[in-house]
């Protein structure tokens, strides 16, 4: 038998170096621990872009959700961690947090049976087991389903009539086959929480955090009170007492939430997010929908064909009062007289404790308050501030 003889110094080297190895491999995998790459960029295992739709509730999230939705090269979910939400709803929103990461990494990998530990046994099966699964284009498609062509423009009804047993085995083969992922998200309060996603290079992970004029949000948010309790419950640890947000403190943590992500990605941001962080606001989606889809698109890397371009235009100028039939539904309406309605809708006492909820998001989100019921419905003044675009907005990979 030949034997090894390794003198100790050397030998406790050669351990040291192995138990360094072994812990780096187990970092990487539980998203731990990154090693920067040169310029900030990173190179990804994977030919999928990845693209994380951040906002709140009631903030237009499910309207920008259907813009990538309905594009032929993207597989989209709306909001995968409501299954943590809703199965263990007795936490708080923070503690939340990386479960709920945890659940988007998966799917982002496409690995779909992350879901079976927030799903009963009998529902594990389909992809109507998933939350609001009929929005997603993607699942009315082939492979998923082969009732609506990949350019075709579904709807939510048919879909639901005629793609719910389709095997969720099938969805995630869909999921393999698309170059772009996206996922819309209202469960993130931090930033910081999603950086093992932005520095794992099996992810090329890009950020669109979407805001919204808070009182906008408030009126729209006191027309779903009741779908919403339960998660106020979660935002405000009531230990999974439901919550009616009558005096703004559910708002006040979303205001919160949102400054800290804007001013995290761009104020002294780490070198990863360069390239990988767009904010836009609703009111300039609804005011410019070709121009700002467009950006959202370049910064997605995907293409605005001319069917999305028409059925963009159709549902931002319809003529519906945009009054919904259900919580999450798309309607074809006046996108630009919805984004105002709350200047007539909302008495001006509850726009006054708005402000005060959020008055620190006013200025850095570009909104203008309103002193007075005259300032409040004179459509004239302009509450909506121009808004310097992020230095950060998305450069093509072929760039620096």
């Amino acid at each position: 038998m030949v034997r090894l003889r390794v003198g100790s110094p050397a030998l406790a080297v050669f351990l040291a170096a192995q138990a360094g190895l072994l812990l780096f491999f187990l970092c990487a995998h539980h998203g731990g621990l990154f090693l920067p790459h040169p310029g900030g960029e990173r190179p990804s295992s994977s030919s999928q872009v990845h693209i994380l739709i951040l906002s709140s509730w009631r903030s237009g999230s499910s309207f920008v959700g259907q813009l990538f939705s309905q594009h032929p090269d993207v597989f989209y979910l709306m909001e995968p961690a409501w299954h943590v939400w809703a199965t263990m709803h007795q936490n708080g929103a923070r503690v939340l947090h990386m479960a709920a990461r945890d659940l988007v990494r998966s799917v982002f990998q496409c690995d779909l049976s992350v879901f079976e530990a927030y799903l009963p046994e009998r529902r594990r099966r389909n992809v109507s087991a998933l939350f609001q699964w009929a929005v997603s284009r993607a699942l009315c498609s082939p492979p998923a389903c082969d009732s609506f062509p990949r350019e075709d423009i579904a709807t939510e009804g048919a879909c639901r009539t005629l793609c719910g047993r389709s095997p969720l085995a099938k969805a995630e083969e869909a999921c393999h086959s698309y170059g772009h992922i996206v996922l819309k998200e209202v469960r993130f309060f931090d930033l910081r929480v999603l950086y093992p996603l932005l520095t794992d290079p099996s992810l090329d992970l890009r950020i669109v955090h979407l805001v919204r004029d808070p009182r906008a949000v408030a009126r729209s948010r006191e027309r779903s009170a009741q779908a919403l309790s339960r998660d106020n419950g979660i935002v405000l640890g009531t230990n999974g007492t439901e919550v009616e947000d009558n005096q703004f403190q559910v708002l006040r943590e979303v205001c919160r939430s949102h400054v800290q992500i804007y001013e995290t990605a761009t104020l002294k941001p780490p070198h990863f997010l360069k390239g990988r962080y767009l904010m836009v606001r609703f009111e300039d989606i609804v005011r410019d929908p070709v121009g700002e889809i467009t950006a959202m698109y370049d910064f997605a890397g995907l293409r605005l064909t001319p069917k999305l371009q028409a059925w963009i235009h159709n549902i931002t100028h319809g003529a519906g009062p945009g009054r919904k039939k259900e919580a999450f539904q798309i309607t074809s309406r006046n996108a630009v007289n919805v984004s105002q309605a709350w200047r007539n809708a909302l008495p001006f006492q509850k726009v006054k404790q708005v402000q005060e909820a959020c008055k620190g998001a006013f200025g850095i989100l570009g909104y203008q308050t309103v002193e007075s019921e005259k300032e409040q419905k004179d459509l004239s003044i302009e509450v909506v501030l121009p808004h310097r675009k992020s230095q950060f907005s998305w450069a093509s990979l072929s760039g620096s």
